[in-house]
């Protein structure tokens, strides 16, 4: 005979409750709202597009210009002397022969020749101000070769005028102009912006009245030259207007000390306020 299928064991009544009690499963929730996506976060470029910016790589001489005042800044200790020169004798000169001047050497008779002069006469007086520093010794010049900055389209070019010492008013200026000339239409050498013992810059021609000059390293000083505006100033017991001018002297206090630096720009302050000691050669 077939045999029977075995049957279940009865659930015990605890069990039969437990199943009973089971709640039954949650519910799927909801799906969420679609949220839309963020807009793109916009490019640097395509915001300098909306705003009207340009970028412009920067030109080879701009960077070394950028690389050379950065480097000087962080290497030398770079301090500023002030002092201030009436122009008014050295005015009166160019006025009374600058035409007898320039018919004879063919050159305008300008204010820098004076002040290269007198840089030069000051810097044989004071050697430290026409060092510089190469490792752990200073090297002294006896020799004054002065970079005078000149302004091109394409930036600040420092051309040397090589034995300033040795040269008279007339051979500043037409060194002067020539380098005018010629950095104008790109025809400086390399070799003659190199090798200065230091240099003078003119913001005055650009209406500055002060600033603090940055030192064209491997030199320890420049000299900066600002604006001529007249101005009240006490001339005896007397309160009178002159054509007075700002200088400003930033050097390298690890090897110039303020001794040194104030004695340096006095001297060209006396000489320009005088200028018979720079065309005699002697203190009057």
């Amino acid at each position: 005979p077939a045999e029977k299928p075995a049957e279940k064991p009865a659930e015990k009544p605890a069990e039969a409750k437990s199943k009973a009690a089971a709640p039954a499963a949650p519910a799927a929730p909801p799906p969420l709202p679609a949220v839309e996506a963020a807009p793109a976060t916009p490019t640097y470029a395509s915001s300098v597009a909306e705003s009207g910016d340009r970028r412009v790589k920067m030109t080879r001489m701009r960077l070394r210009i950028a690389e050379r005042l950065k480097s000087s800044q962080n290497t030398a200790a770079m301090l500023t002397t002030f002092n201030e020169v009436d122009m008014t004798a050295l005015i009166a000169l160019r006025k009374e022969f600058k035409d007898g001047f320039e018919a004879k050497h063919g050159a305008k008779l300008g204010f820098m020749s004076a002040f290269v002069k007198a840089a030069a006469v000051g810097l044989m007086e004071q050697p430290e101000v026409n060092a510089f520093i190469d490792g752990d010794d200073v090297v002294y010049r006896d020799y004054v070769d002065i970079s005078v900055a000149v302004s091109t389209m394409t930036g600040l070019v420092v051309p040397v005028i090589r034995g300033c010492e040795t040269l008279d008013f007339a051979g500043i200026e037409k060194t002067i102009a020539d380098f005018g000339v010629r950095a104008k239409t790109g025809k400086l050498s390399i070799e003659e912006m190199q090798g200065g013992t230091f240099t003078i810059s003119n913001g005055g021609v650009f209406g500055s009245l002060l600033s603090t000059p940055i030192i064209n390293m491997p030199q320890s000083a420049i000299l900066g030259m600002h604006i001529i505006q007249k101005r009240p100033v006490a001339v005896g017991d007397k309160v009178e207007i002159r054509p007075m001018m700002y200088l400003a002297l930033s050097y390298d206090h690890r090897l110039i000390d303020g001794r040194e630096a104030v004695t340096f720009l006095r001297r060209i302050k006396v000489m320009i306020e005088d200028p018979r000691r720079l065309l005699l050669g002697i203190d009057l």
